[in-house]
């Protein structure tokens, strides 16, 4: 049984070292008819346009998702969020005012501060989203102001006119919810435009991906033309493994694996964050009166919450986007120092 064990360890031995030969044979006789000069001289030439490739590729790949996650987090999903918020206010506001005219609550002191606060928060998701949409809001602005107007003097200052409090509710109802003119209408196209730009700026296209194959297929091949030129100097120039082109090496299958896997993984989250915009668009649409409106500004808002959470946990990708950037950089300069070395030391100074 022991002389069976060391048979079969040599029969191993033996078979790795036949396959490391006739491989290590099969890349010679594939060189053999280059010079050594020349074959470097190739090798650092290939070694350069792979690293720049993967190095360009993999900047421009990053640097899109790390950019619409930036652009996600502080304008469009906000804005997004400011409307739906918006919306659900005003339709609340209005609710509680005609709440009060039809319960004869309007002449008790004390009460009206529901519809008052939901007005003020309404005009404060306006102010917030000003400057995180490209879209114009001062119709809206224009038509909450009126709005706002209208209803106060409804339940504040015609509030012992019952006639006129009629009149001025009905107005800012009309206000509130005439079809396509309206406030309700507006912020309604205003939202599924917010929705559109956002699930563009998040959603990776085909130029994104094809951008990542081109940086993973420069990558693989930067490996095997380092492995090429370790070869090369072993068995042409009798020399030890290079310092440059392992370290080189290294980071080449750490720059093929880390970002990859981390940008997936952001990418993977703008699209859940996505998913959550359009649910929010979705409830604050749906929700038109009643105790459904309560509901769906505590959804809106519970969303809200977990897309700035999802968010927020994305900015450990800006600390990849940089050791990106800088095994880029070294992957390009390690292996031209150490061929270039290599050649100047063995070749270029002799002429």
């Amino acid at each position: 049984m022991f002389f069976a064990a060391r048979r079969s360890s040599s029969r191993r031995r033996r078979w790795s070292y036949s396959l490391g030969h006739s491989l290590g044979g099969f890349w010679r006789a594939r060189l053999g008819r280059w010079r050594t000069r020349r074959l470097l001289e190739l090798h650092l030439v290939l070694l350069a346009v792979c690293a720049l490739v993967a190095a360009g590729a993999l900047f421009v790949s990053c640097r899109q998702i790390q950019g619409g996650a930036g652009t996600v987090a502080e304008k469009e999903a906000p804005a997004v969020q400011g409307l739906a918020a918006t919306r659900l206010a005003v339709l609340r506001a209005d609710r509680e005012a005609r709440a009060l005219g039809e319960r004869e609550f309007v002449d008790v002191a004390g009460r009206g501060e529901t519809y008052r606060a939901q007005l003020s928060a309404a005009d404060q998701g306006l102010s917030r989203i000003a400057d995180r949409t490209d879209q114009d809001l001062g119709t809206v602005n224009g038509l909450l102001a009126t709005y706002s107007n209208s209803l106060t003097l409804g339940t504040v200052m015609y509030r012992d006119q019952p006639l006129m409090r009629h009149q001025k509710l009905t107005e800012a109802r009309s206000l509130l919810t005439r079809e396509g003119v309206g406030l309700v209408p507006r912020l309604d196209d205003m939202q599924r435009t917010q929705l559109k730009h956002a699930t563009a700026t998040a959603t990776e296209g085909w130029l994104q991906r094809g951008g990542w194959w081109i940086a993973e297929l420069a990558l693989v091949a930067l490996a095997f033309t380092l492995l090429s030129t370790l070869f090369v100097l072993r068995d042409r120039c009798g020399r030890d493994w290079n310092p440059y082109l392992l370290a080189a090496f290294a980071l080449t299958v750490l720059l093929a694996v880390v970002p990859l896997l981390t940008m997936g993984s952001a990418q993977d989250d703008l699209d859940r964050v996505v998913g959550d915009l359009r649910e929010i668009t979705q409830v604050s649409t749906d929700a038109c009166c009643g105790q459904e409106l309560e509901h769906a500004q505590r959804t809106v808002t519970a969303k809200s919450e977990e897309v700035r959470s999802v968010l927020a946990d994305d900015t450990w990708t800006d600390r990849v986007y940089q050791g990106t950037l800088t095994g880029g950089l070294l992957i390009v300069v390690l292996p031209v120092i150490g061929v270039g070395l290599r050649l100047d030391s063995d070749y270029w100074r002799r002429r």
